[in-house]
């Protein structure tokens, strides 16, 4: 349902029956969202705010509905930085979450593998970044540079439901450090070795910001990548935006399992 009052109307339900849990969808897993009932589903555009997405596998919609009996709001996609956004827009996803009622905040995204072990279809859990998507990103807190230490955004509880889910379904669950870029290119080689050396297991263009937000505005919050390829000079061949959506997709029912068990654990 879409008209120019569709957000006042997910507004009006959201404060009728608040989400206590949201997600974030990343590229080409917008299939998860199918999972919700009665929903509300409101364009990007139509959100104070925001604008459309103009990455393809981003459908660029905001949805309230009904996942196994909880109330659940999903954004499927999200602005990027390298789409000429500020980090303002960027960001605001995750405050419309908590000011809609979300305590619990789990984003996914798709990523580049760096470890052997991380081959393309893989799921991995974040518990902490490297956020290479500031000036002098050496200085800033966080492993790998030369900033104080911090405490990691991502909640080691919900990192530890993530985990007992996984096995529970029998699924392959890495662990790993996530470095955030700005894009929109792929990162060179050379800038691989170095996400390496710093402790990177895993490389990608959003989520950072998002849990930084997230976890200032007292969320718990949690993050799973999809391993889509393997990172810049370590395949072989070039990388390709194609590649990066097929194999999203492939994984998007395996994501939704994930998500649902987490649901019902959280």
């Amino acid at each position: 349902m879409t008209s120019p009052s569709s957000y006042d109307a997910l507004q009006t339900a959201a404060a009728t029956e608040p989400p206590r849990v949201g997600f974030v969808l990343g590229s080409g897993m917008g299939l998860v969202a199918r999972r919700l009932e009665r929903a509300v589903s409101v364009p990007f555009a139509e959100v104070p705010g925001l604008a459309s997405s103009s990455v393809a596998g981003h459908s660029g919609c905001l949805r309230l509905g009904d996942w196994l009996g909880q109330r659940v709001l999903i954004f499927e996609g999200r602005l990027h930085y390298y789409e000429g956004h500020p980090w303002e827009s960027v960001t605001l996803p995750v405050r419309l979450a908590a000011d809609l009622g979300v305590r619990v905040l789990l984003l996914t995204n798709a990523a580049g593998g760096i470890p052997d072990a991380l081959v393309p279809g893989s799921l991995m859990a974040i518990r902490d970044h490297l956020e290479w998507t500031r000036p002098y990103c050496w200085r800033e807190p966080g492993p790998g540079g030369l900033g104080p230490g911090r405490p990691s955004p991502y909640s080691a509880r919900l990192l530890e439901v993530l985990q007992l889910v996984a096995a529970k379904k029998k699924s392959d669950l890495h662990q790993g450090v996530y470095g955030a870029v700005t894009g929109p290119c792929y990162e060179t080689p050379a800038e691989i070795r170095a996400l390496q050396a710093w402790g990177a297991d895993a490389v990608g263009m959003s989520t950072a910001r998002e849990v930084q937000t997230g976890a200032d505005l007292g969320l718990d919050c949690a993050a799973v990548s999809c391993i889509t390829n393997r990172a810049a000079g370590l395949s072989g061949g070039p990388l390709h935006h194609e590649e990066v959506l097929q194999t999203a997709a492939a994984q998007s029912e395996r994501l939704a399992d994930l998500l649902e068990g987490f649901l019902e654990t959280c």
